[in-house]
C-alpha cells in the first residue's frame, strides 16, 4: 500500500461512515509513522481502523469498502472496520498515539512500539516478518517492545510467552542484518 491509496481509504470511510476521526491500528499505520520503509512492510492491501468517536460504524465501513467490496475489487486495497478491542495495546498507548491530520480529517496511529506489541500478541507468521522487518532497521528497539509487552495484563495475555515471541524476532533480525 502507497500512502496516497491509504489517503484514499480514509476518505471514503469519512464518507460512509459520516465521521473525520479514524483510529489506525494496522501494519499500514507504519506509512504515516516512518519514511524509508522495506517494501516488505507496507504490501498489505488492508487499512485496519474505526471510526475514533463511533467505533460502532465500523461495520458500515467493512460492509460498503472493506475485502471483496467493489471498491475493494476496483482499487485493489480496502479498509478492514475494526474495532477498539482489535489490537491489544499496553492500557497507555494513546499517551503515545500521533495525530495526522489531511484537511478535516484526522488518522490516530499507535506508536510504532505500541503497534508491535498488537502484533506480538497476534503471533502470526506475517507479524513476526513486520516485527523482524522493524527490529532489523532500528525503527523500534526490543527493550522498550519487551517492556511494553510486560505492561499487558497477565491474567489476559501471555506475557512471558509474548516476550520471549519478540526476543525470538530480535535473534531472527541480527542474524538477517547486512554488515
Amino acid at each position: 500500500m502507497k500512502l496516497d491509496q491509504l489517503l484514499h481509504v480514509l476518505r471514503a470511510a469519512a464518507e460512509i461512515s459520516g465521521e473525520k476521526s479514524f483510529v489506525i491500528v494496522g501494519s499500514q499505520a507504519v506509512l504515516l509513522l516512518q519514511q524509508d520503509l522495506d517494501e516488505r512492510l507496507t504490501m498489505s492491501d488492508e487499512v485496519d481502523l474505526y471510526p475514533g468517536n463511533a467505533p460502532d460504524k465500523s461495520d458500515r465501513i467493512d460492509g460498503a469498502i472493506g475485502a471483496l467490496s467493489q471498491f475493494h475489487d476496483e482499487f485493489g486495497y480496502h479498509a478492514d472496520g475494526v474495532g477498539p478491542k482489535t489490537a491489544v495495546m499496553p492500557p497507555d498507548w494513546m499517551d503515545r498515539a500521533t495525530l495526522h491530520y489531511f484537511g478535516e480529517l484526522t488518522a490516530v496511529c499507535p506508536e510504532m512500539h505500541d503497534l508491535c506489541v498488537s502484533k506480538a500478541v497476534a503471533m502470526r507468521e506475517k507479524d513476526a516478518e513486520f516485527v523482524r522487518l522493524l527490529l532489523r532497521d532500528g525503527h523500534v528497539s526490543i527493550e522498550t517492545l519487551v517492556q511494553r509487552i510486560e505492561q499487558l495484563d497477565p491474567g489476559t495475555h501471555p506475557v512471558k510467552t509474548i516476550a520471549a515471541w519478540a526476543r525470538r524476532r530480535q535473534l531472527e533480525a541480527e542474524g538477517s542484518a547486512t554488515p
